[in-house]
């Protein structure tokens, strides 16, 4: 038996491969940006930003967390040249609802001893303050200096509205 996301893959892939006529894009981003947002299901970054295929990268994970994606955002820049880096948190993201130790402790009673000992030193890096959180991971990106002239923006995405507003 298939699970929910099999069945959505199958069924989806065919409908969209049955009418896919963009197979001659070339590998780097046409308009040479990266988007860096968060992995909730409630964003869906081309419908919410306007990006078309072949446009842009879109990097997802959880908070839109920019040293989660450091090895992306170096492949983006140095293999295939974008020059600019949207970052997009969002409101009500679920890693404004926790600490650390909260995370460690559901890992430990849903999982057991072994797998804490396996996250007991991760750091999932929550945030308390969703604009705070936005200007920190600018400023971090700016800091790594990983190519010159990057130009890096930070926005929040409102899911109760669809509406984006810049932070920095």
């Amino acid at each position: 038996m298939s699970s929910q996301g099999e069945q959505n893959l199958v069924a989806g892939n065919k409908a969209y491969a049955d009418s896919f006529t963009q197979g001659h894009l070339a590998l780097p981003p046409s308009q040479h940006y990266l988007v860096l947002t968060c992995m909730d299901a409630r964003i869906d970054p081309a419908s919410a930003f306007g990006i078309p295929l072949g446009a842009a990268h879109v990097i997802r994970n959880a908070g839109g967390n920019a040293r989660d994606a450091l090895r992306s955002l170096v492949i983006s820049q140095q293999l295939l040249g974008t020059k600019e880096i949207v970052l997009v948190k969002h409101t009500g993201c679920g890693m404004l609802t926790f600490k650390n130790e909260d995370a460690q402790a559901a890992v430990k009673q849903n999982k057991g001893y072994q797998a804490f000992i396996e996250v007991e030193h991760l750091d999932f890096q929550p945030f308390p303050d969703l604009e705070q959180a936005v200007k920190d991971d600018v400023a971090w990106i700016k800091g790594k200096k990983i190519e010159e002239g990057i130009n890096v923006s930070g926005w929040v995405y409102e899911v109760e509205t669809g509406k984006t507003r810049r932070v920095v």
